[in-house]
């Protein structure tokens, strides 16, 4: 119950054993759990607002947890003013700290299981028309890429400082010039690959960052994705993105190759894996290019590939192994779209609506 065993780090309260115990807890996420780093760093976060908790507000150490303080925590959360869906999640990083905590000695029993969070609100995803998806896998097939600092395929300027003839000058700019052009048109190629099979896929941007390029068959026309959990699934994939990864992989990847490239599948304009966030990046610029106003995401194709499968007649245990769900019940929010989709359409077209 003592607290001369705190210290002050950046404003909270932590036990100096603090860090040891969200170090040894991530790594049973990482390692045991096979948690993506997304979760890791969500459910870090959650542990470590915990023991603030505990330290500041309830002035106890780790060994003293209960119900009560876990549910002292939770309601702080509330009052901070986390969304129900928020709340949900703190919920469940709590669950697996609780967990965690009791298996390996650090508390006498998991009282986790008694922690309950309000009912989550049904918020429905956001998603893109069809003439809306066409519209943006247009932009990517046909768009621009972003502008890139002077420098690298523009040059240096050396060759004026070194005297060179203005026609020695006038070749290397032509080079220049050409190079330029060859990486826009791959970065063109990657983008529309990536566009083309976020949506013929529904995959979660960090399942296609990590995809190699013999995730692909191409025969068969699938992916094999390592999904959360270290789940493996095989997702058949669309005849359009087959072509657009076979013209990147053909004729753009190439150019972006380097030494570190391995085997991803998708690159950076330097030549390393692509990350999840330029994907997000490109995403929202194609999106803007295609006169889509508001902000879309990795995301929103994943949702909009499971609107549209449920629209066009899927059932809901297909659509669940097509995105890889673990629950049923996460699939049915598809149904509920597509309803509210067809609601709308019927009031604005509808002579009795």
């Amino acid at each position: 119950m003592a607290t001369g065993s705190t210290a002050r780090d950046g404003g909270a309260v932590r036990a100096p054993e603090d860090d040891q115990v969200l170090d040894a807890f991530a790594e049973h996420l990482r390692f045991e759990r096979g948690r993506s780093e997304h979760t890791v760093a969500a459910y870090s976060r959650e542990a470590r607002s915990l023991l603030v908790h505990l330290h500041e507000v309830e002035r106890i150490e780790l060994a003293d947890l209960d119900v009560t303080a876990l549910r002292s925590w939770l309601g702080a959360r509330a009052e901070a003013g986390l969304a129900s869906s928020s709340l949900a999640r703190a919920a469940a990083a709590a669950r697996t700290f609780t967990t965690w905590l009791a298996r390996t000695g650090r508390i006498p029993q998991d009282i986790g299981g008694r922690l309950k969070a309000p009912k989550r609100g049904r918020h429905l995803p956001a998603v893109l028309s069809q003439g809306q998806t066409e519209e943006l896998l247009e932009a990517a097939e046909h768009g621009t890429t972003p502008p890139r600092p002077a420098g690298g395929a523009h040059g240096t300027g050396r060759g004026e400082r070194s005297g060179r003839s203005a026609d020695d000058r006038s070749i290397d700019g032509q080079l220049a010039d050409d190079s330029r052009r060859e990486i826009d048109e791959a970065l063109r190629r990657r983008d529309a690959a990536v566009l083309e099979l976020l949506y013929s896929s529904g995959l979660r941007v960090s399942e296609l960052v990590a995809l190699d390029l013999r995730s692909i068959d191409h025969a068969e026309r699938t992916v094999r994705v390592l999904g959360k959990g270290s789940k493996e699934r095989i997702v058949p994939v669309g005849l359009p993105a087959i072509r657009a990864i076979e013209e990147w992989t053909g004729t753009g990847r190439p150019v972006l190759a380097s030494g570190g490239s391995g085997e991803a599948l998708f690159l950076g304009s330097r030549g390393g894996r692509l990350g999840d966030r330029a994907v997000r990046t490109l995403v929202d610029r194609h999106a803007q290019e295609a006169g889509i106003r508001r902000h879309i995401s990795p995301h929103t194709l994943r949702h909009t590939a499971a609107t549209h499968l449920v629209e066009g007649g899927a059932d809901l245990r297909s659509v669940q192994d097509f995105l890889g769900h673990s629950s049923l019940g996460t699939t049915q929010i598809y149904t509920h779209v597509s309803a509210e989709r067809l609601r709308s359409t019927l009031d604005q077209a509808h002579p009795r609506a």
